[in-house]
């Protein structure tokens, strides 16, 4: 099947079975790596990419169904200044252990941030419920994203332009 794609803001043409899972098309056709397979039943979120401006679980989502789609990875965001944020204060908040589920826990924690500016602890919970960590324990991750939350409520606070501090670069 011809697949019709915009990948990280590139249109994109090529073959695949339509049952190829999304996250196999875009690691084995696109070398997109970032996007890591995990349980491939949905539940982890490690697979987990932006699917027409929304995060969708792309081992879930077959290539047959995407065509006209827009995808966005983690490597589509090396340049986004909320994911720089994200990254530092990850890093910041050793919220990186083994780094597996990394990819999927910083696109689902650019959504929250995005969709819902105003949330505290017990909704930020709630909202990575669908991503797992088996090395953190979540509470970096959580303390990371409830400080990126608090820096864009301050006026003149979470510089938007600061660089990336190593987390996708």
């Amino acid at each position: 099947m011809k697949l019709h794609l915009t990948v990280n803001g590139a249109a994109t043409a090529l073959e695949a079975e339509p049952r190829t899972h999304l996250a196999d098309l875009l690691r084995d056709q696109l070398l997109l790596t970032g996007t890591h397979i995990g349980c491939e039943h949905g539940v982890c979120g490690a697979c987990t990419v932006e699917l027409d401006g929304a995060p969708a679980r792309s081992c879930l989502m077959h290539a047959g169904s995407c065509d006209g789609a827009t995808v966005r990875t983690i490597e589509g965001l090396v340049d986004d200044p909320v994911m720089a944020l994200l990254c530092e204060a990850f890093s910041a908040e050793h919220a990186l252990q083994c780094g597996y589920c990394t990819p999927g826990m910083l696109m689902t924690a650019r959504d929250i941030v995005l969709r819902l500016p105003e949330a505290d602890e017990d909704r930020v919970r709630e909202e990575l419920a669908g991503n797992l960590c088996r090395c953190t324990g979540y509470r970096g991750i959580v303390r990371a994203l409830l400080a990126v939350l608090a820096s864009r409520r301050r006026p003149g606070s979470g510089d938007p332009d600061s660089p990336l501090s190593g987390c996708l670069a």
